[in-house]
């Protein structure tokens, strides 16, 4: 090995080191040491950090279990040409009654299909609709772009006129 001389069945010791640092692994996974402490004591290791919960994600109990004791939900869209509304059973998504100023008995009635006296039709029509299904109570809770008030207070007002419970969730 001595003068550039290498033995015939012998590999030189360059070769051997690079050989040996490819079979073995590195100490750390960029090729330097990661150490967390400041006198380098402990090695870095990956541990999971609790997340804190997140408050606007929690689910209350109420929350979980409304649509048990309120299954019914009414839905009201209200838009230039027509009015429509209906009844939806939460848990098997069901339309269980449906009224809109669209359906040909009732187009033929009204003067306008998108005003006052037409959501107060659509009101009384879907309460007839839903006591026929067995349906006296439902919950309403409008959406972030609707008010509380207008045409959608005015559909709401009639079924409760109509026989209809309507509890109304106005909390956002």
């Amino acid at each position: 090995m001595r003068n550039g001389e290498e033995e015939e069945g012998g590999v030189d010791g360059e070769d051997f080191r690079k050989q040996l640092q490819v079979l073995s692994s590195p100490r750390s996974f960029f090729g330097v040491e990661d150490f967390v402490d400041d006198d380098n004591s402990r090695p870095y290791t990956y541990q999971k950090q609790k997340k804190p919960k997140n408050l606007h994600k929690h689910v209350s109990f109420k929350q979980r279990t409304i649509a048990y004791m309120e299954p019914f939900t009414l839905d009201v869209f209200i838009s230039k040409r027509f009015v429509s509304a209906s009844l939806t059973h939460r848990v098997t998504c069901k339309q269980v009654a449906v009224a809109g100023t669209n359906s040909k008995d009732i187009k033929a009635v009204l003067k306008s299909r998108s005003d006052v006296p037409a959501c107060l039709a659509v009101g009384r029509i879907l309460a007839d609709r839903a006591r026929e299904a067995d349906v006296y109570t439902a919950s309403y809770t409008p959406r972030e772009r609707d008010r509380f008030e207008g045409k959608i207070r005015a559909v709401v007002q009639s079924l409760i006129d109509n026989g209809i419970d309507v509890k109304v969730y106005l909390d956002r």
